[in-house]
């Protein structure tokens, strides 16, 4: 299967880092593109990249306030990573489960013949 466009893509647009620190940033509230630069020691003209990406699969949004676009964090747009690592947690945790059951089970049975061996 061909692999989506990054700007279409919202788990390929974060795969890149310093969208994530991006994030990270805005996370904390509404920045400026030279918020941001200065924050992360990123050029300006990188960030300006990056949050195109993140704008066009639609994780930031902008505002003009004056001369100046301040970005914020879109939250409905990460639904789609919540719902994978939910479903991704909960396959893990099953394993873990039944994981506990074995050597729960494990340890029962060791006992047990334990026990027998020493009534003998």
């Amino acid at each position: 299967m061909a692999r989506a466009a990054t700007t279409t893509d919202i788990f390929n647009a974060l795969g890149e880092t310093s969208r994530r620190q991006i994030l990270d940033v805005l996370a904390a509230g509404e920045a400026t593109v030279g918020a941001i630069v200065a924050e992360l020691e990123l050029s300006q003209p990188q960030v300006s990249k990056h949050l195109k990406v993140l704008r066009d699969v639609d994780v930031v949004h902008a505002r003009h306030d004056g001369r100046h676009r301040v970005y914020r964090v879109h939250a409905p747009a990460l639904r789609p990573l919540q719902t994978w690592l939910a479903r991704l947690t909960d396959a893990v945790n099953q394993h873990y489960d039944r994981l506990d059951e074995y050597l729960a089970d494990t340890q029962s049975s060791a006992r047990a013949g334990h026990t027998t061996h020493e009534e003998n």
